[in-house]
């Protein structure tokens, strides 16, 4: 069977069609955003039965491509790519850790974490980045000018654009708001042998100048806007369930900025759905920092209108982003997902991720701005404690190395740090070690 899809304007009083391998990011009619369509019909050939045996059958294995968590699915996310341009580090297959700690601190019965951290790069921005490549590697071998892929970032885009379009010998161009990202983040795309421009702006002022230089030459745009990277992105949510044993979470949790990983994480499911894999849906929250909140303040007069706003500064750098490209996407998902927009002020979103750390987690910031969320929901009777939880992590605390040690070390201004947990300089003196270990038990009682 050969499965097909292509790209289709979100605007449905227009609904305009283009083949997925045109460098188009919005429809030339209305100007609305497109996004990837699949043919349902050529996919409903096979059962529903059919199509979980098969994508168990190849999970993490080691049959090129099906092994990786998100090619395993390659005809529900893009089957006109021909195997031998994909370009793959085997992401996805991360772990859904049971954080069985935290749920009893938080009065949940079931709560759990998908790591999409522990990836390639250490983000879920691989699962997008290896079909954004893998088709740009198509076009180059079909005849198609690209001269290189570009993407504006907070920084973990684009070390996800630097390491696949590395292995695909295509050159990257990276856009960069100047000491607004983390040093691990930073020296990624270094280190894959892109072109890093750190440019005197917020992500914003990087996302206008970046699709201005796309126009201006045949350089193909690797951020959300792009929507073949969100047909990547929605295996988070096909995973999850596949690790459930097919069974839908109640609520799942995700940290909202440039908000293309909410739009994607619903249409995951509602591809489930489509094909008769799982038959309800979840509940989807998104988690937003007060300081960049523009779907938060849409939330709460009802979607009736958005604002775009001008980002302040957060310590979940990933998603200081005050104008979102795909909030309509945004919208329309948590429309259909009887969805929540949560927030979390700095002091909430810091202690949220050392009090989830403390259990055993090394979770970054913006993980922490999903599990402050979490509590207060939990706290405001907006989530039953029955509920099966999951949060989505979004990228591996080891990225944000600096913001730790600030945390533990009181450095963070206005911000009570009450999970911090300093290191206890000692001489050489087993007698003071000792009376310090006395001390440390006794208070543990």
């Amino acid at each position: 069977m050969n499965y097909n899809c292509w790209l289709r304007c979100t605007n449905e009083n227009c609904e305009t069609s283009y083949s997925v391998f045109e460098t188009i990011y919005r429809c030339r009619k209305c100007g609305e955003l497109l996004e990837v369509e699949h043919d349902l019909k050529q996919l409903q050939t096979k059962s529903a039965s059919e199509w979980r045996h098969l994508f168990d059958d190849r999970y993490k294995r080691n049959s090129w491509p099906h092994g990786s968590g998100v090619w395993g699915k390659k005809e529900w996310i893009f089957p006109n790519v021909e195997n031998e341009n994909i370009i793959s580090f085997y992401e996805g297959g991360t772990n859904l850790f049971w954080a069985e700690r935290l749920e009893k601190e938080l009065g949940l019965s079931e709560l759990w974490i998908k790591q999409c951290g522990n990836s390639h790069t250490g983000s879920f921005k691989d699962l997008g980045m290896t079909v954004l490549v893998s088709a740009t590697k198509q076009m180059i071998s079909d005849g198609k000018e690209i001269k290189a892929l570009a993407c504006a970032s907070t920084g973990d885009t684009s070390a996800a654009l630097a390491a696949y379009a590395a292995a695909a010998n295509i050159p990257s161009l990276i856009f960069l708001p100047k000491d607004k990202v983390s040093v691990a983040q930073l020296i990624q795309p270094i280190t894959n042998g892109a072109l890093v421009l750190s440019i005197d702006t917020d992500f914003d002022g990087c996302m206008e100048i970046v699709q201005k230089v796309c126009e201006k030459h045949p350089i193909y745009l690797a951020n959300s806007i792009n929507s073949i990277r969100l047909e990547g992105q929605k295996t988070v949510s096909i995973e999850l369930t596949q690790q459930f044993n097919w069974e839908v979470p109640d609520v799942i949790i995700i940290p909202g900025g440039n908000l293309g990983n909410i739009s994607a994480l619903g249409k995951g499911f509602l591809q489930m759905q489509q094909l008769g894999l799982i038959d309800k849906l979840p509940r989807l929250v998104c988690a937003q920092a007060k300081n960049a909140n523009p779907l938060y303040r849409s939330y709460l007069n009802k979607f009736k209108t958005f604002e775009s706003i001008k980002a302040e500064t957060t310590l979940a750098t990933a998603i200081q982003i005050g104008n979102p490209v795909s909030f309509k996407r945004a919208i329309k998902t948590l429309e259909k997902f009887n969805g929540i927009v949560g927030e979390a002020t700095e002091e909430e979103l810091a202690n949220a991720m050392a009090r989830a750390d403390k259990t055993g987690m090394y979770n970054c910031p913006q993980t922490g701005v999903a599990l402050a969320v979490l509590e207060k929901l939990i706290k405001k009777g907006e989530i039953d404690p029955k509920e099966k939880v999951v949060v989505i992590s979004t990228a591996h605390g080891l990225k944000f190395t600096e913001v730790k040690i600030k945390y533990h070390q009181d450095q963070i201004e206005g911000i009570s740090n009450i999970h911090s947990n300093e290191p206890v300089d000692l001489p050489n003196d087993l007698d003071k070690v000792l009376s310090t270990l006395d001390k440390y038990f006794k208070e543990k009682k």
